[in-house]
């Protein structure tokens, strides 16, 4: 991943550097000014904005408060440079220096050229595909950071922006087709240790810690030996990267979407062609440690990658009776066509279905229920370690709902946000309330995890959470 970073951030600046050039030689050929203004290398239109903010989290469990005083300040800055053919954007976060080894870090940085109808944008981006207002099944181009659970009522905040070349055509007024190439691959990332470490993790660290005896007995590994070969596993399941070159073209990605307008229904038709974002563990063969040698071959016991996987879907939007419908379903298409193949996941199904409204007393409800169907379930194992899928359930369904409110002229909003995971019967509750004014707000929010504690949420139910955010924009 260094070597990838290495050669990304040149690659950035030069798009942004080559923005501010070209305004600037238009400028100074009269495009945009008055007659008789020099222009200069500064003649394009330049935005500086963003915010900065001081957070207190407080926790039910554990470590009560588990902010640093360095860790308490954050921030965002964002620059822009654009002239009429011309767009540069460069929008970087500021970290604590105490959790991270750099406090700055690039959330987006990418060069937009206008060619009449046709936009062309290359760089660092996070892209949204599909019409769900949270997780949709359809937007599947940029990987999600779960390593902070306290952020995910916020679904463009926890994506991982991806170097990624994408091309829009507007056909008409009501139609366009777009075009995407990401050439390197990045899964979703999970915490490695602490309060959100998923329980499957602690599964595969449990798994490994099996081998060290017989290891220690037969080869006479040392524990230095094993923790390495530990480290490099877990490691790739918590990073989202792979074994090899990160560069690699074997990793690309890339897909087509069309959106268009017939009468009063907004629809989309989208293929997309890549990497599913969860690793797939699966065929580990837990007696063949007779054929173990080296650290690489205990690794090759395991099958560790991620599936290739075509995605077709469709998706629909529309108002009726003052409600804003939006409809989604697609099917995902891997490389086990039998059901069998255990190091792989199965095909499925996906949905979302949604809708928001507003109700009485200026109460606005935002509803939306998204799942997944596996095809062939009854050829998955039930065990998890032989099988990437084994012991899941042949549904995945989970409700997101928000109810909001506005005071005062809109500086107060009282938001409670839920998420319901049927088959796992366990929730996430996350009331916030938000003062705003002058650019200064203050919010006061917390998050609440329960239900069935092998459920995605409620293997969390230990950690809910208080935090208030002094923030201002600019």
């Amino acid at each position: 991943m260094k070597r990838q970073g290495a050669l990304v951030f040149p690659v950035l600046a030069l798009f942004f550097f080559t923005a501010l050039y070209a305004g600037a030689q238009e400028d100074a050929f009269g495009f945009g000014e008055e007659p008789g203004t020099p222009g200069g290398l500064f003649s394009p239109s330049l935005k500086l904005g963003g915010e900065i903010s001081a957070e207190l989290d407080f926790f039910t469990a554990g470590d009560f408060f588990s902010n640093r005083l360095g860790d308490i300040f954050s921030g965002k800055i964002n620059f822009s440079a654009s002239s009429a053919a011309v767009e540069a954007v460069i929008n970087l976060k500021l970290r604590s220096e105490f959790q991270h080894a750099s406090p700055v870090a690039i959330d987006e940085a990418y060069g937009r050229f206008f060619f009449g109808p046709l936009d062309l944008e290359a760089g660092l981006r996070k892209l949204s595909w599909g019409r769900a207002d949270s997780f949709g099944p359809l937007d599947v181009i940029n990987p999600l950071d779960y390593t902070n659970l306290s952020a995910i009522a916020s679904p463009r905040t926890i994506k991982i922006a991806r170097p990624m070349l994408h091309v829009s055509w507007n056909i008409s007024s009501f139609s366009k087709l777009e075009g995407v190439f990401v050439p390197w691959f990045q899964g979703h990332k999970y915490a490695l240790e602490g309060r959100w470490t998923p329980a499957r993790l602690v599964q595969i660290k449990t798994m490994l810690a099996s081998y060290y005896p017989d290891l220690k007995d037969i080869y006479g590994w040392s524990e230095a030996d094993f923790i390495t070969l530990e480290s490099d596993m877990l490691d790739q399941f918590v990073s989202g990267t792979i074994y090899g070159d990160a560069l690699s073209l074997a990793y690309a990605q890339g897909g087509l979407r069309f959106t268009t307008t017939a009468g009063f229904l907004d629809m989309g038709f989208q293929y997309y062609f890549g990497r599913l974002p969860l690793i797939a563990i699966g065929n580990v063969q837990m007696g063949a440690l007779g054929s173990v040698n080296s650290v690489k071959d205990l690794q090759n016991l395991a099958s560790v990658d991620y599936n290739y996987y075509h995605q077709a879907g469709l998706d629909f939007a529309w108002i009726m009776g003052g409600f804003n419908f939006r409809v989604e379903g697609g099917a995902n298409i891997t490389g086990d066509l039998t059901g069998d193949r255990g190091e792989v996941y199965n095909p499925s199904l996906v949905w979302s279905l949604g809708f928001d409204r507003d109700l009485f007393w200026g109460i606005n409800l935002n509803l939306q229920g998204s799942g997944s169907v596996i095809l062939m379930h009854h050829k998955i194992s039930s065990v998890p370690l032989a099988d990437t899928e084994g012991g899941a359930d042949i549904s995945s369904t989970r409700i997101t709902a928000i109810l909001s409110r506005h005071f005062f002229t809109d500086q107060l909003e009282a938001k409670v946000t839920a998420l319901w995971g049927v088959e796992d019967r366990d929730f996430l509750i996350m009331p916030a309330l938000v003062w705003t004014k002058n650019d200064v707000s203050i919010e006061l929010s917390g998050g609440f995890f329960g239900g069935n504690r092998e459920g995605e949420l409620g293997q969390y139910r230990d950690n809910g959470y208080v935090k208030t955010v002094l923030g201002w924009k600019f």
